[in-house]
């Protein structure tokens, strides 16, 4: 959270500790070198983009919460104890941020209109996975199934939504989510069925129609 010190000290949670390339970047890291934060910058930002994009009501805000995060991770380095990964604990200072500054702002996240329409911007949403063969009919049907799922993933409830993108757009595993999110792992096996369900259910009405 905002009102904690900087860097997100008490962050970490009991997950899976920091390995031995964590730590290895951890030193590089706490050593000043450039290399190994534009390291993590490459792995994460986009992801961190997104996920902050869950949270409050446009782009430029999302930037802002990020930049507040990386900001975050440079004076917090020291206080990492490698109780988590890297990416838990970087995760985790940037759902305190995005959620303080989603309620400051508000109004719900939306994904919906999210795609920055400047020339070159980076895209909110992943752009879909095709077949390199794939005929320009069923790339539109991908991209139309993408537009519709993206719109179905929008209108979950908040604490839905969260889990359901982690999980089944980033990729993560439910011990990730878990400690990312600061909730118990039957609460998050609850929310991803319901999610899981909801959006499925949606989908479902759409192809069949």
């Amino acid at each position: 959270m905002l009102g904690s010190p900087p860097g997100g000290r008490g962050l970490e949670t009991s997950d899976r500790p920091a390995g031995r390339e964590d730590w290895a970047l951890l030193d590089a890291l706490r050593r000043g070198g450039d290399d190994a934060f534009a390291q993590l910058v490459a792995e994460h930002h986009a992801s961190l983009r997104r996920v902050a994009r869950l949270y409050v009501a446009n782009a430029a805000i999302a930037d802002e919460v990020v930049q507040d995060t990386w900001l975050g991770v440079i004076r917090g380095i020291w206080a990492f104890e490698g109780r988590s990964s890297i990416k838990t604990w970087i995760f985790r200072i940037l759902v305190n941020r995005a959620r303080t500054r989603g309620v400051r702002e508000g109004r719900s996240a939306s994904l919906t209109g999210a795609l920055p329409s400047e020339p070159g911007a980076e895209p909110d949403w992943p752009p879909p996975a095709l077949d390199a063969g794939s005929s320009p009919e069923h790339s539109l049907l991908t991209k139309e199934l993408g537009d519709r799922l993206r719109a179905v993933i929008d209108a979950l409830p908040s604490n839905l939504r969260i889990v359901l993108w982690l999980r089944d757009v980033e990729g993560w595993s439910s011990e990730e989510v878990c400690n990312a999110l600061a909730i118990h792992e039957t609460n998050q096996r609850v929310l991803l069925h319901r999610a899981r369900a909801r959006a499925r259910a949606a989908l479902e009405a759409y192809l069949v129609g």
